[in-house]
């Protein structure tokens, strides 16, 4: 191994003909630097200020949309299955409708049919239910048309007004999400 003196690394230091870099300012010992010193070298200090300052800006800028990249991918993990679920809640009918027919039927011709359509509604329910879907459940609760979808109104002195008398279809949200409103007849004043 070759020792180097410093002679040799004096060569082979960059030098202003052979550098790219601007050249550095001259030393100043204290208390001799001229007005052109001094006026650069604050000149200089408010360039690495205002450097500094957007290197923070940019940082925080960073770290805000890496945040947010973050949440919107938590919100698209979350909700992936909406288009799926939205597309098998008309089926959920069908089989709350089929139910509904063979509890109209006589009972003993139908009890074998009624009760596999029962299991089998039950189990896509639940399967539903694991994705987070959820029903909204609208009968005798307070209209609110965040989750209800009035239809009607029908006048009655049994509930009072602005409540739910009948709710012909069922809402359904998507944990926080409402894919669909629950249509409802809403109750109102009798005419006097």
């Amino acid at each position: 191994m070759k020792k180097t003196t410093t002679t040799e690394m004096e060569k082979e230091r960059p030098t202003p003909e052979n550098s790219d870099a601007a050249e550095p300012p001259a030393p100043v010992e204290a208390g001799t630097a001229t007005p052109e010193q001094l006026a650069e070298l604050k000149e200089r200090a408010a360039k690495a200020d205002e450097h500094w300052e957007r290197l923070l800006r940019t940082t925080a800028d960073f770290d805000n949309f890496k945040k947010r990249a973050a949440r919107e991918k938590q919100d698209a993990i979350r909700f992936a299955n909406q288009g799926l679920i939205e597309k098998l809640i008309p089926v959920l009918d069908n089989f709350d409708m089929a139910l509904a027919a063979t509890q109209a039927a006589q009972p003993d011709a139908n009890g074998s049919l009624q009760t596999g359509i029962n299991m089998i509604w039950q189990q896509f329910k639940s399967a539903l239910a694991e994705a987070g879907l959820e029903e909204i459940d609208a009968t005798g609760q307070v209209f609110d048309p965040n989750l209800h979808e009035a239809i009607s109104q029908k006048e009655t002195a049994d509930v009072p007004e602005g409540q739910v008398v009948q709710q012909l279809r069922k809402g359904y949200k998507l944990r926080d999400r409402l894919l669909r409103p629950a249509s409802v007849v809403v109750a109102k004043k009798l005419a006097a």
